[in-house]
């Protein structure tokens, strides 16, 4: 039997109210059509609506989370069952020496980095220059030309 979605439950007139948030909070109005749970209007948040035991605090992936903070913690993590969430408290220094071992040991990392600090952690484990080192050329700044011109020599003549 496939088990019905769950459904995302909205707080009460947060739809019509741009100052009411959408997360959810319970209706305790008197008149309220939704905690009456009238026709029409969203579900509440009952019992029934949670997910099964077996998924229960599973990443979305379906894998289970580890909190990762030192190498040691990698040892004996299997990466079909597991999922690497790196600690917020690291260094960069750190997490590159993380990100690379859970890359030998074929582990997903649920957050490696994202945008610019994505790119120069993977240039940084590669090993070449950080993308943000290098000059570009744009407007308002001076265009540095190259030494390739030779400069002159005074020669000496035989006069």
């Amino acid at each position: 039997m496939a088990e019905a979605r769950k459904p995302r439950f909205k707080r009460q007139e947060s739809w019509r109210l741009k100052r009411v948030p959408e997360a959810w909070r319970r209706p305790r109005g008197v008149t309220s059509r939704m905690r009456k749970e009238k026709s029409g209007w969203p579900p509440k948040v009952k019992v029934g609506y949670g997910s099964s035991a077996d998924s229960r605090g599973l990443h979305p992936r379906g894998l289970s989370e580890r909190l990762v903070e030192k190498v040691s913690d990698l040892d004996g993590l299997d990466p079909k069952g597991h999922i690497v969430r790196l600690s917020r408290r690291l260094g960069e220094r750190k997490r590159l020496v993380l990100l690379e071992k859970a890359k030998q040991l074929n582990l997903h990392v649920a957050n490696p980095g994202r945008g610019e600090a994505g790119t120069a952690v993977e240039e940084a484990v590669v090993g070449e220059a950080p993308a943000h080192r290098e000059k570009k050329e744009g407007k308002g700044q001076p265009t540095v030309e190259s030494e390739t011109e030779e400069t002159p020599t005074i020669e000496e003549s035989d006069s």
